[in-house]
């Protein structure tokens, strides 16, 4: 039995990546899906279309036991001044329960350019058929996609990829 429950873990957490891996997916160039998010206070819904062109968009698809994406959402935390410039939307398709208690552990309503919630319609997973987290999407200026991320990204490479 104990070896049951470790394997189950382990394999729950492969789908984690440590090294981040770039991708080619197709939608390089195209526009940004729309995808509406219900945010922590469950009445407010964010949608990609409302994001205005003139700064670059960071499209973070986590879930809250990932401890990449955790790790992930402590880096950006620590390092928002390097990314005030950048909209950040954090996309989670766990129960709402579970996403408001992690938002709330970081606090993620205190920084203006972040908007987290869950993706209840799962237009994020469908629209980039993703299935390994954490799952970056980098858009540039016209909400046109830069480049896809696998795993735990630094900032640098972030803000590289979103300002050239």
């Amino acid at each position: 039995m104990k070896y049951t429950v470790f394997i189950l873990l382990i394999l729950s957490l492969c789908g984690c990546y440590r090294k981040k891996a770039r991708m080619k997916t197709g939608l390089e160039g195209k526009p940004m899906p729309s995808i509406a998010l219900l945010a922590t206070d469950s009445s407010t819904i964010y949608n990609t279309v409302n994001i205005n062109p003139g700064r670059p968009t960071l499209l973070f698809s986590l879930e809250t036991w990932c401890p990449f994406c955790k790790a992930q959402t402590q880096s950006i935390i620590s390092h928002i001044m390097l990314l005030k410039d950048i909209n950040i939307y954090m996309i989670c398709n766990t129960q709402f329960s579970e996403f408001k208690k992690f938002a709330n552990r970081y606090e993620l309503n205190r920084y203006p350019n972040i908007k987290a919630g869950v993706d209840y319609n799962m237009s994020f997973e469908r629209y980039f058929k993703s299935t390994k987290i954490p799952f970056l999407a980098i858009y540039d200026r016209e909400k046109k996609l830069k480049q896809i991320i696998i795993g735990k990204t630094a900032i640098s490479t972030i803000r590289g990829i979103a300002f050239n």
